[in-house]
């Protein structure tokens, strides 16, 4: 079994950068490296409606879910969980990684050619238009609200041309050597 330097990974990035599908390698890759862990959605852990007016993006929602399935997974013996989603500030994040239980987290930021962004988004939200118009707006907003944020510890990978098992294993190799 591989050791991990981080007890955390935090998946990062604007819309259509592949978190979610990275995050789910990456747990794949860690389970074959015998490391035990879990892969949490936060975007799932925030779906939910009607959203608050003064939290439109449900983020205390997800940052109390996140307390409560972090703690199920630590019992279960989890070491590593690598969880998915937009955090927009340094404060965000430390929250996350508080609620997450971590002490040594690790922030990875995908980010990807515009071009190849609008595809996966087309590809994805394609048959409603005001889902994919919003996605559209939003993709390069949100990268240049992450470009200027200053990450303790941030692993910047270019999701553009790898796949993502090879950036799982990119990640695995850094959160284990």
């Amino acid at each position: 079994m591989s050791q991990p330097i981080h007890d955390a990974v935090w998946i990062n990035g604007s819309v259509g950068a592949g978190k979610t599908t990275t995050a789910d390698k990456l747990g794949e890759e860690l389970e074959k490296r015998g490391v035990p862990g879990a892969v949490i959605d936060v975007d799932w852990l925030r779906r939910a409606w009607p959203s608050q007016q003064q939290d439109p993006f449900q983020f205390e929602l997800a940052v109390a879910n996140i307390r409560a399935v972090a703690a199920q997974f630590h019992a279960r013996g989890a070491k590593v969980i690598v969880a998915a989603g937009v955090v927009e500030t340094t404060e965000q994040f430390n929250r996350c990684v508080s609620a997450l239980g971590s002490k040594r987290p690790l922030m990875v930021r995908l980010v990807l050619d515009a071009d190849v962004a609008l595809a996966r988004l087309q590809f994805r939200h394609g048959e409603n238009t005001n889902e994919f118009e919003w996605h559209e707006r939003r993709h390069p907003e949100l990268a240049a609200i992450l470009e200027h944020v200053q990450f303790t510890d941030e692993l910047v990978i270019d999701s553009t041309s790898l796949a993502p098992a090879d950036l799982a294993v990119l990640i695995a190799d850094r959160l284990t050597n």
